[in-house]
């Protein structure tokens, strides 16, 4: 029998125990979306706000924004998003499967990343003609040519008829970005912000990807988590290395291991950019080291483009040199759901306990736990250790997300709360009625402590920081 990979485990372990579901799965499912269940919801929720506290709670030079999902048509023509944002792809005459046609060459160690689509026929019919190329789904070699496939998601607001004219077409944000952009004039004119600043969104983008794969890696709905800093030119370099070291640290300090990162230095850079580094990852669930957040000094083109398209000045003056210039822009961009999957990654851990015991935990950061107690009664048809028990879990919740069970054996709780990586368990049993204690049971080291039920708030405080 074959062994189960990484991602099998990952992906079994999401679905049993309400991480990840495949969304619309009662219909057969619905290709690369998902939906969060009970667990993922608590655990993306806490790596969203780890990452707002750092972004913004904790600086005084960067301040929050919601921007609407949908935004005016032109907004996409002036980024550059309508006449390029593509993929190359090419399509089995076959079976009809489509593929990324970079990502074919990749396999053959050709790098077509942002090559013309001439390049990439060029290899295709070198891979055809030694008949390597084939459809990675029925494995004919009947294929087509590479062609450009748009990555921008088309809807429509008003009418039936105006949807007819392409005039009236919106398009669903491909990132997030955008919105800052259309907001840096009103955030300068409605809060106190002075040169250099940032504005930080979480919100949802959509892609419509040809081949989205590998589980929530790559989704056609994802969040990005990003982060857009306003600077004078003559500090891009500092500003750089700073928020560079910045989201390092940030990494390191939730509990993902220097050897586990690593910068990788972009190559070829969009026409506007000076500079872009990606942070990757080392995904056990994925074979490597792949992208997860993006660091860029993408200069003044953004701001210079919308100027340009609205007729609106979005120049800058400093008052104390009087100098008038459009702002700079160096940027931070990262997938929440990427986030979701490398924590997960890290945390995915088989321990043998005893022979021929196995048990599966999540060794998740303790501040980034779903539930961070669990509370048991030793036996639910006791109702005095039930009640003592939902009087420490009703006194803990208002403090902490805990969750109260009493289904089973305390040892088959134990595996059921190591599985979503509860950091704590609290029993109370017949003992805990005389003398005021629990045991306090630890899910790394699985050691038992007896704790005074009094001193359990106090306990857990120094646990999670908050």
């Amino acid at each position: 029998m074959a062994e189960i990979n990484q991602m099998e485990k990952l992906v079994s372990l999401c679905k049993r125990r309400g991480f990840v579901f495949p969304s619309s799965e009662i219909y057969g499912g619905f290709a690369a979306i998902y939906d969060y269940g009970h667990y993922g919801t608590l655990l993306k929720n806490n790596i969203r706000d780890a990452w707002w506290k750092h972004m913004v709670q904790y600086r005084d030079d960067v301040v929050g924004l919601d921007s609407a999902i949908f935004m005016h048509p032109k907004t996409w023509v002036a980024s550059g998003h309508v006449d390029s944002f593509d993929d190359p792809q090419i399509d089995c005459k076959k079976c009809k499967a489509r593929m990324r046609a970079d990502h074919i060459l990749e396999v053959f160690g050709i790098n077509a990343d942002k090559q013309p689509l001439e390049f990439i026929n060029a290899e295709i019919k070198k891979l055809k003609e030694l008949g390597k190329l084939k459809c990675q789904a029925c494995g004919s070699t009947d294929v087509t040519e590479a062609k450009r496939f748009s990555l921008m998601v088309k809807s429509n607001l008003g009418s039936p008829t105006d949807a007819l004219s392409e005039e009236n077409v919106v398009y669903l944000r491909p990132e997030t970005c955008g919105g800052i952009y259309l907001e840096y004039k009103n955030t300068v004119d409605s809060t106190r912000v002075k040169l250099p600043f940032g504005i930080a969104q979480i919100g949802k983008a959509f892609r419509n990807e040809i081949v989205a794969r590998q589980f929530i890696f790559r989704t056609r709905e994802f969040e990005q988590m990003e982060m857009q800093y306003f600077l004078h030119p003559s500090i891009m370099k500092e500003k750089y290395e700073m928020w560079k070291k910045l989201r390092w640290d940030w990494y390191l300090e939730y509990g993902i291991a220097g050897e586990n990162i690593q910068w990788h230095q972009h190559e070829k850079l969009a026409h506007y950019a000076s500079e872009a580094y990606d942070v990757e990852y080392d995904f056990k669930s994925l074979g490597g080291f792949k992208e997860i957040e993006g660091v860029h000094a993408r200069g003044n083109w953004d701001l210079s483009q919308h100027a340009k398209f609205s007729g609106v000045d979005l120049s800058y003056l400093d008052e104390k040199t009087g100098e008038r210039f459009v702002p700079h822009i160096m940027e931070t961009s990262v997938g929440l759901g990427r986030l979701f999957l490398m924590f997960l990654d890290k945390a995915y851990t088989e321990e043998e306990i005893k022979e021929g015991e196995v048990r599966t935990v999540l060794k998740l950061d303790k501040r980034l736990a779903p539930i961070k107690v669990a509370i048991f009664p030793l036996m639910k048809n006791k109702p005095e250790l039930v009640s003592k028990a939902r009087e420490i879990f009703d006194g803990l919740k208002m403090r902490w997300m805990c969750e109260f069970d009493d289904n089973g054996n305390v040892g088959k709780r134990y595996r059921r709360q190591d599985e979503i990586g509860t950091p704590y368990c609290v029993t109370v049993d017949f003992d805990s009625l005389e003398d005021g204690a629990v045991t306090v049971r630890d899910r790394d080291t699985m050691r038992q402590e007896r704790i005074g039920i009094e001193k359990l708030e106090s306990f857990f405080s120094g646990k999670f920081y908050n």
